[in-house]
C-alpha cells in the first residue's frame, strides 16, 4: 500500500470552491459590472480580487506600464496598450486588475506583488470602459440621467464627464459619426484618464449595416491622438487575434479587420501600441493554483511528484512520450496538485473548441471538480487527473455538454460513461462487475477517453493506449487493471470510434456495437426461439445417442431398444434449468427417468439407457443473446443494409456473421453442461438413481456443434460409458453384477441388462460386450456356446454374436453342467502333433480389427511367469486397482514379501496421460516412463515418436502430446511405467493398498492396464 499523502492533506481549497458556491459570474465577471458596482464581492472589492489573483508576468507588466503612464512616474513605453489574448485567456481579468490598481491600488494589502506602489497614480483617476458585448447601436444603451448612448464615444463621454460630457458628443452619437481628437481631449480634463475598449469585434458585427467600420476606425485614430496629447492618459484595448493576425473567436472577421486597421494607423501616425498578454501559457497553472487553493504544501508535494516520477521511469517503455521527458516532473511540481496531462489536455485540446474560454473555462471545470473530490474523497487522489472530471456530476457534465455545446455526445455519455437516469452506463457496469473493492477503472478509462476526444482538429481527438496509461497511472493505480478496463470498455462501447486505425476516442454517432445492439432488440422473440430450438436439436444430434429433444413427459421418451443407441434426452431450457448447487433431481427429469407410457403409469425398464442434458441457469441469457445476435447480423448482412454502413463496418459485419454460428454453438454447449446419468448412488439422498456431472466451460467450448461429443467425454471421464474403442469392465465384475452370477444368460439378455442396471456402464457399441466375453473366455471366467459351438479358455476365439441363441456360462456352472471341458477326441494324436496356428475367423469385432491392447488368440490367465532363471514375474490385466491387487495377491500367495520392480502397461492414451503425472508422486522408487506411438491429424499430417526417460521429462512430453492425441483423426499409443525399488517394496497389504491409493485416487482407477511385478 502506498504511503504518499493525498491532495486532501496537502491542499486546502478556497472557501467558495470547497463549498461549491462559485457561480459562473465569478469566473466571467464583466468590467462594466465592476465599474457600476454590480459584480460579485470577489471581483468588486479590490482587496479580495487581488488576494485571489496570481501575479503573472504579463499582468504585472500591464499594470506597471499603464500606471506609470497615469502617474507620470517611471518609463512609460506608450500611451496605447493592446492586449492580444485568446478567448478566456485572461484579458477581462487583466482589465479588472488594471482598473482596481489605477483606482484603488494603494488600499490593497498585497499590491506590491503586482506593481511597485511608487508607480501608482495619486488621487482620482477618471475611468471609462466600453464593452462591445453590452453595446446597443440601434436603441442606445441606458447610461443614467436619461442618457442612451449608441456608440463607443457616447458611452465614454458619459463615463468621463457624466451628462455634460455626453452633451458634447450627443450629435456625433445620434448620427453615429466619430468625433474629432480635440473634442475627445476636451472630455479628459486635468485628471489622469484611463480608457478601456473591450470586445470591439462584437460591436462591429452589430453595426455592419450602419457604416460602422469606417466610423470606428476614425474614432480610434482620434482617440489615440487625444490620449497621446495628454501625458497622464492611456487607452487599453483588446484584440482576439493570433500573432499571424488571424482571429480566434466567433468574431474573427471583425477582429482581423480591426487588427489591419490598427496596423494602418500605426503606419500613418508612426505611433505603435505596446502589445501585452496578461496570462501566458506557462503561467496558467499558477493562476489556477492561486484562485482555487488557499494552501498548497509544496514541500509535501515533492514526495508525491517523486513517486510519480518513479512510476513513469519504471513503466517508461509502456507509456507515452511525456512520461519519458525529464521536464515533466519539473512541470508537475509547478502545477501540483494538477496532473500534467490534465492541464495539457485542457490547454491543447479543449481550448481549441470555439466556446472554451481558456483560463476562465479551466477555472470553472476545475472548481467544480475540486468540490466533488473533497466531498467524495477518492482513495487515489494523489493528484487531480483527467479521470477525476466526473461526468456523473451534473454540474461538471453541463460544462462540457452545454457550455461547450457538445450536446451531440449526451447519448455517448449516458450509454457508455455515466447515465443521468439512474441506470448504470457501461463503465459503471464494468466497475461493479470486475473492479469491486478496487478503483473504478472502467469509469476512469471512459472519462479520460472522453475529455481527450473534445478538440476542434480531428488529429487532436483521442489518445493512444500508452498515453491512457500515462494519464491514469499514479501511486494507487495498477497498469494491468487499466489495460484490462480499456480492453473490456473498447469491446463493449457503443460510441467509441470503431475504425481499425482510430485512436481511443468517442464518436457522437453510434458505432457498430450500437447498431448491432439496436438490431438485436428488433429481433422477433418467436423467431429467436424457433431458431434456437432448431440449433439445439442440430447440435445434440449424432451417432452415439438417439437424441430426444424437449420432452413434455415420460410419453415422449420411449422405453425400448430402438436402433440400439442409448437415448440422450435434451430437456427444454424453459421447463428445467440447474444452478450451481444441485441438491435433488428436477421433478420432470425424475418422472421421465422412472416412468413411461402416455399417462406415466408404467415403470421404465431400460433406465440405464437414458442420459439427460440440462441447461445451466447462469448461462441461459448468454445463449439466448447469442442467437439474437446471429439473427441481427444476418439482417445487417443483407445487401441493402450493408450499403447503409461505412466500408470498415461492412467488413466487420461480414467477419462477425461468419463467427456468429460458431458462437451460437459454443453458447449452447456451455449452457447445456449439466449431465444427469444413471448410477447406483444418485444426487442428494439418492432417491432417484441419477448422478450429476458438469462439463467444464473449456471442454464445453471444444468442437462447437458436436454436443454429443462433450457428453460422451464427460461420461467416459466418470467411467460410466464405453465406446467401441474402450476397454470393457472385468468379466468377473460383469458376472457378479448381472444375472450371469446364477450361471448362465443369453448374450441378448446380458446386453439388455446393461440397458437396465444403473450400476453398469452404458455401452455405445455391442463390441464392448464382445470384448468382455472374449476376455472372460481367455481368462477362464466364461464359457461361450452357440448351437454346437462351445468355446473356452485355450480355444480359438469364435465370432461372438449378441442374440437369443448365444449363451454365456460361468466356468463353475459350465463344469457342473458338463458343458466344460468338452470331450477331446484323438487326444494322443493331438499331443504329438505340432500345434496348429491360431486363426480368428470370422472376425471378432464388427470393425474388422482387434482394438488396441487385445491380442488376437488366447491370452493366458494372470499367473506367475518365469522370465529367466533368476527372475520371477507376476502378471494381471484389468482396471488399474483390480490388476494391482491381483498382482500383489499372487506375490503374497507364494510367500514372497517384497518385489523389486513394478510395471504398468497402459492401453489407452487418456489413461496413460492421467497416470504419468501421478507416477511422479510415488516416493522411494526410480521411475522410468516409456512411450511410443503415432498419430494422424485431421489434415493427414503424420507423426511417430518414441520416448524413454524420467517421469519429470515425461510430464513435459505429455503436455505436448495430450492435446495432439485428443484432436487426432487416428492415433496409437503404447506406454509403460516402471517403478524400481532399491531393497524392494513390501507387498504387505497395508503398504500395497497405500501404493494403489496414490495411483488411483485422482480419477485413474478405471484405467485398463497390464500390471506386472518382478522378484529377482
Amino acid at each position: 500500500m502506498t504511503t504518499q499523502p493525498t491532495i486532501f492533506s496537502l491542499c486546502t481549497p478556497q472557501d467558495d470552491v470547497l463549498k461549491g458556491a462559485v457561480s459562473d459570474s465569478d469566473f466571467a465577471a464583466k468590467l462594466s459590472h465592476v465599474l457600476n458596482g454590480k459584480a460579485s464581492p470577489d471581483y468588486r472589492k479590490p482587496e479580495r480580487f487581488f488576494a485571489n489573483t496570481y501575479p503573472t508576468e504579463g499582468l504585472k507588466e500591464l499594470i506597471a506600464n499603464v500606471c506609470a503612464r497615469l502617474s507620470g512616474r517611471g518609463d512609460a513605453v506608450s500611451s496605447v496598450f493592446r492586449l492580444d489574448t485568446s478567448f478566456g485567456g485572461g484579458k477581462t481579468h487583466g482589465l479588472i486588475a488594471l482598473v482596481h490598481a489605477a483606482k484603488s491600488g494603494r488600499s490593497v494589502p498585497n499590491i506590491a506583488e503586482f506593481v511597485d506602489p511608487y508607480r501608482l497614480p495619486d488621487g482620482e483617476v477618471r475611468i471609462a470602459a466600453f464593452d462591445g458585448e453590452d453595446a446597443d447601436p440601434a436603441n442606445g444603451r441606458p447610461m443614467g440621467d436619461g442618457v442612451r448612448a449608441r456608440t463607443p464615444w457616447g458611452e465614454i463621454a458619459f463615463q468621463l464627464a457624466r451628462k455634460p460630457g455626453f452633451e458634447i458628443v450627443r450629435r456625433s452619437d445620434e448620427e453615429m459619426v466619430a468625433p474629432g481628437a480635440d473634442t475627445i481631449a476636451e472630455l479628459f480634463g486635468s485628471d489622469p484618464v484611463l480608457v478601456v475598449l473591450d470586445e470591439m469585434g462584437e460591436y462591429l458585427r452589430r453595426v455592419q449595416h450602419m457604416g460602422g467600420r469606417d466610423q470606428l476606425t476614425a474614432f480610434l485614430k482620434a482617440l489615440f491622438t487625444a490620449v497621446e496629447g495628454n501625458p497622464r492618459a492611456a487607452v487599453v484595448f483588446t484584440l482576439a487575434v493570433r500573432a499571424d493576425g488571424k482571429g480566434v473567436d466567433a468574431f474573427a472577421e471583425e477582429n482581423e479587420f480591426l487588427a489591419n486597421a490598427m496596423a494602418e494607423l500605426e503606419s500613418v501616425s508612426g505611433r505603435k501600441a505596446t502589445n501585452l498578454n496578461p496570462t501566458k501559457d506557462d503561467e496558467t497553472e499558477k493562476v489556477l493554483r492561486r484562485r482555487l487553493f488557499s494552501r498548497i504544501d509544496d514541500s509535501g508535494a515533492a514526495e508525491v511528484v517523486e513517486a510519480y516520477r518513479e512510476i513513469w521511469n519504471r513503466d517508461r517503455n509502456s507509456l507515452s512520450e511525456p512520461a519519458r521527458r525529464p521536464e515533466t516532473s519539473k512541470e508537475f511540481a509547478e502545477s501540483y496538485p494538477f496532473h500534467p496531462d490534465l492541464l495539457d489536455t485542457l490547454k491543447d485540446k479543449t481550448a481549441t473548441l470555439a466556446n472554451f474560454q481558456r483560463v476562465r473555462g479551466m477555472l470553472r471545470i476545475l472548481a467544480k471538480t475540486i468540490a466533488v473530490m473533497w466531498a467524495r474523497r477518492p482513495s487515489d487522489a494523489y493528484a487531480i487527473h483527467v479521470h477525476h472530471l466526473d461526468l456523473g456530476d451534473e454540474a461538471i457534465r453541463r460544462e462540457f455538454t452545454t457550455r461547450l455545446q457538445q450536446q451531440a455526445f449526451i447519448p455517448a455519455i449516458n450509454n457508455d460513461i455515466a447515465s443521468a437516469d439512474g441506470k448504470q452506463a457501461l463503465a459503471q457496469e464494468l466497475d461493479a462487475k470486475h473492479y469491486g473493492g478496487l478503483l473504478p477503472y472502467g469509469s476512469y478509462v471512459a472519462r479520460t477517453i472522453f475529455v481527450h476526444t473534445l478538440a476542434f482538429n480531428n488529429d487532436l481527438k483521442g489518445l493512444t493506449p500508452e498515453h491512457l496509461r500515462y494519464s491514469l497511472l499514479g501511486p494507487g493505480a495498477d497498469a494491468a487493471f487499466v489495460d484490462d478496463a480499456r480492453t473490456k470498455f473498447r469491446a463493449q462501447s457503443a460510441y467509441l470510434d470503431d475504425r481499425p486505425t482510430a485512436p481511443l476516442r468517442f464518436s457522437a454517432e453510434a458505432n457498430l456495437t450500437q447498431i448491432i445492439g439496436r438490431e438485436e432488440r428488433n429481433v422477433d422473440p418467436g423467431d429467436a426461439r424457433t431458431q434456437l430450438n432448431d440449433r439445439i436439436k442440430d447440435i445434440f444430434k449424432g451417432d452415439s445417442f438417439e437424441m430426444v429433444a424437449f420432452p413434455g413427459g415420460p410419453w415422449d421418451v420411449s422405453d425400448d431398444v430402438g436402433d440400439g443407441k442409448p437415448k440422450l434426452v435434451v430437456m427444454s431450457y424453459d421447463a428445467v434449468d440447474i444452478g450451481s448447487n444441485l441438491q435433488a433431481v428436477p421433478d420432470l427429469v425424475a418422472k421421465i427417468f422412472e416412468r413411461k407410457n402416455a399417462d406415466g403409469s408404467g415403470l421404465r425398464s431400460l433406465r440405464n439407457n437414458v442420459v439427460f442434458v440440462v441447461a445451466d441457469d447462469a448461462r441461459l441469457s448468454d445463449m439466448k443473446r447469442s442467437i439474437q445476435r446471429r439473427l441481427a447480423l444476418l439482417e445487417l448482412k443483407r445487401p441493402e443494409r450493408l450499403n447503409e454502413l461505412a466500408d470498415h463496418q461492412r467488413e466487420k459485419i461480414l467477419e462477425l456473421e461468419k463467427r456468429a454460428e460458431t458462437e451460437v454453438a459454443i453458447s449452447i454447449q456451455q449452457c447445456f453442461r449439466h449431465v444427469l446419468y444413471p448410477a447406483k448412488n444418485g444426487v442428494g439422498e439418492g432417491a432417484v438413481q441419477l448422478a450429476h456431472s458438469v462439463i467444464d466451460i473449456q471442454n464445453a467450448s471444444e468442437k462447437p456443434g458436436s454436443g454429443q461429443t462433450q457428453v460422451v467425454r464427460q461420461l467416459q471421464a466418470q467411467a460410466k460409458l464405453r465406446s467401441a474403442t474402450d476397454q470393457p469392465d472385468s468379466p468377473s465384475y460383469i458376472r457378479d453384477r448381472t444375472p450371469l452370477k446364477k450361471g448362465q444368460i443369453t448374450t441378448q439378455d446380458l446386453r439388455d441388462e446393461f440397458r437396465r442396471d444403473p450400476g453398469l456402464a452404458i455401452l455405445l457399441s455391442d463390441d464392448v460386450l464382445r470384448k468382455a466375453i472374449v476376455k472372460g473366455i481367455e481368462e477362464g471366467t466364461y464359457i461361450y456356446r452357440r448351437g454346437a459351438l462351445v468355446a473356452g479358455q485355450g480355444d480359438p476365439i469364435p465370432s461372438i454374436q449378441i442374440d437369443a441363441e448365444s449363451v454365456v456360462f460361468t466356468m463353475d456352472f459350465a463344469k457342473s453342467s458338463g458343458i466344460w471341458p468338452r470331450p477331446a477326441p484323438h487326444r494322443e494324436a493331438a499331443a504329438t502333433a505340432a500345434p496348429d496356428p491360431v486363426v480368428v475367423s470370422p472376425p471378432l469385432f464388427s470393425s474388422g480389427s482387434a482394438p488396441s491392447g487385445f491380442r488376437e488368440g488366447p491370452i493366458a490367465a494372470p499367473t506367475t511367469e518365469a522370465a529367466d532363471d533368476d527372475v520371477r514375474r507376476f502378471v494381471a490385466e484389468g482396471v488399474l486397482k483390480e490388476a494391482l491387487r491381483r498382482v500383489f495377491e499372487q506375490v503374497r500367495s507364494v510367500r514372497i514379501e517384497r518385489v523389486d520392480t513394478l510395471s504398468i502397461r497402459v492401453f489407452e492414451f487418456a489413461d496413460a496421460f492421467r497416470l504419468i503425472p501421478l507416477a511422479s508422486g510415488i516416493s522411494g522408487a526410480r521411475k522410468t516412463i516409456e512411450i511410443s506411438g503415432e498419430f494422424f491429424t485431421v489434415d493427414d499430417s503424420h507423426m511417430e515418436f518414441e520416448f524413454s526417460g524420467t517421469a519429470k521429462d515425461a510430464g513435459l512430453i505429455k503436455e505436448y502430446l495430450e492435446p495432439q492425441f485428443r484432436a487426432a483423426k487416428e492415433s496409437e499409443l503404447k506406454s509403460r511405467i516402471e517403478f524400481a525399488f532399491d531393497g524392494g517394496m513390501s507387498v504387505e497389504e497395508t503398504v500395497a493398498e497405500a501404493f494403489i491409493e496414490k495411483l488411483t485416487k485422482f480419477g485413474s482407477a478405471t484405467a485398463f492396464v497390464e500390471a506386472s511385478a518382478e522378484v529377482k
